[in-house]
């Protein structure tokens, strides 16, 4: 046996139950900085997520740790749904709707003033699960370009600067009352993507890294 392979005995694999355990807080805490806002205590997301207050400290030392684990969560549910896209829908455009409609329920909206404000948006966490969002996001509308489906003149970062905005109202604001409009809304924008375009847009197209230098 290599003292390598002994090194990596001695590593505890996380149990189950604490695994489940990190899921319920990060699910409680996406659900109530949606409903209130990032301030909300600590001790509320712990009792919604039925577990004590020392398990969330045991598993996030601070605020900041927490909300980059719920954004980071949200990206990866968006890069696995433009996955899913990607893989199961043949034609190049339904699979952008279908990846544009399911993002909105991520309720994205709520948690873009957290990237901006309350913590280090440059840690590798949050980068890795950016990027590859990036990338898929815009995979799927190249696609949908190649097949002349998509109007040339749009980029990655028109399509979710209109979905972060069209998809829920900031976080505090009652938000979950207009759930009813949603995806009507959502429609409309898509439909105006469609090609061939019916009017020329002003400007350049938008990537995601001018939406972060903004």
């Amino acid at each position: 046996m290599t003292a390598t392979t002994t090194a990596q005995r001695k590593v505890p694999r996380p149990r189950a139950d604490a695994l489940r355990n990190r899921e319920r807080i990060v699910s409680a805490a996406r659900e109530m900085f949606t409903e209130y806002g990032p301030d909300v205590p600590l001790d509320d997301i712990a009792r919604r997520a039925g577990v004590g207050n020392a398990t969330v400290y045991r598993n996030f030392p601070d605020r900041d740790a927490l909300v980059r684990e719920v954004v980071c969560s949200v990206m990866d549910r968006m890069s696995e749904a433009a996955e899913r896209a990607t893989t199961e829908t043949g034609d190049a455009f339904a699979a952008l709707e279908h990846f544009v409609h399911t993002s909105a329920d991520e309720r994205i909206s709520a948690l873009c003033p957290m990237v901006q404000s309350t913590f280090d948006k440059n840690h590798p966490d949050l980068e890795a699960a950016r990027e590859r969002c990036e990338e898929l996001v815009t995979e799927l509308m190249d696609r949908a370009k190649q097949a002349g489906q998509l109007r040339p003149d749009v980029g990655v970062g028109d399509l979710m600067v209109v979905v972060a905005q069209l998809s829920r109202p900031p976080a505090g604001t009652d938000c979950l009352r207009n759930d009813r409009f949603v995806h009507r809304h959502l429609q409309l924008f898509l439909d105006g993507l469609r090609a061939p375009a019916r009017s020329v847009l002003p400007g350049a197209a938008v990537t995601m890294e001018d939406m972060r230098q903004a």
